[in-house]
């Protein structure tokens, strides 16, 4: 069978191109010292902690569709003021959840930033190369998020989300809408994420050129048809491989 070249890429967001983790690492804590809330934990990690665990738990109904997208904002929102012993937390109203909320993301949005390797890693793609974004969340905050970082111009031609799509990844459908929106087949297109389930395993069992993006060089085993990368320089030379 000769070989297909790859002629399209599409990329998750956060914590592949955008760095999802530190600045929401920065923006719960700047708020929660702004509140004076801060002393109610052990100390600052544990305040990322409580809110990365209580964030995961929303976070998963709004892809089951049990949340809108500021639906689960507001229920993290009172989780998590709850598991900080704040009284009436889990009755606060949908105002008052949304404006505490709009309070951390302040603090989160002054924080984003791309990861130094993405834009480089961009501007180094063969310009034939068509490029996209699959995402699991709402497209008008991936598009804000990657307008403010600068990469918007670069990879929101195609910007496919699951709050608009229907289905989240790991599902096919959500992949091959994107190779759909870059106007390709699926083997003709490569799949870029941090999520070894979700994007790796998701992009390849769809049929498309899986790559894990494993930072933290983990050592993780990887399973048939994934190929790892530890960060996006080597993107351009990877694809060709």
């Amino acid at each position: 069978m000769p070989h297909l070249p790859i002629r399209g890429v599409l990329f998750d967001v956060d914590d592949t191109l955008f760095d999802y983790s530190g600045s929401e690492e920065a923006g719960i804590l700047a708020h929660l010292d702004e509140l004076g809330l801060l002393a109610r934990l052990p100390g600052p990690q544990a305040a990322v902690d409580l809110w990365r665990t209580v964030m995961e738990a929303q976070y998963a109904r709004f892809l089951a569709g049990e949340l809108t997208f500021r639906g689960q904002q507001g229920e993290r929102t009172r989780q998590f003021l709850a598991r900080l012993g704040e009284p009436g937390a889990e009755r606060l109203s949908d105002e008052a959840a949304a404006a505490w909320f709009a309070g951390y993301a302040a603090h989160r949005d002054a924080a984003r930033a791309a990861f130094p390797d993405a834009a480089p890693a961009l501007a180094g793609l063969p310009p034939h190369l068509r490029l996209g974004v699959v995402s699991n969340s709402s497209a008008d905050h991936q598009r804000d998020k990657l307008r403010a970082i600068g990469l918007l111009d670069r990879v929101g031609a195609v910007l496919v989300c699951s709050d608009q799509h229907g289905e989240p990844k790991p599902a096919p459908s959500i992949f091959h809408a994107g190779c759909a929106g870059l106007g390709l087949a699926p083997h003709e297109v490569a799949y870029v994420g941090d999520n070894y389930a979700l994007d790796a395993e998701g992009a390849r069992d769809a049929g498309l050129h899986a790559f894990w993006l494993d930072r933290t060089a983990s050592g993780a085993p990887v399973g048939e048809g994934i190929r790892v990368l530890h960060s996006l320089d080597g993107l351009a030379r990877a694809l060709t491989a």
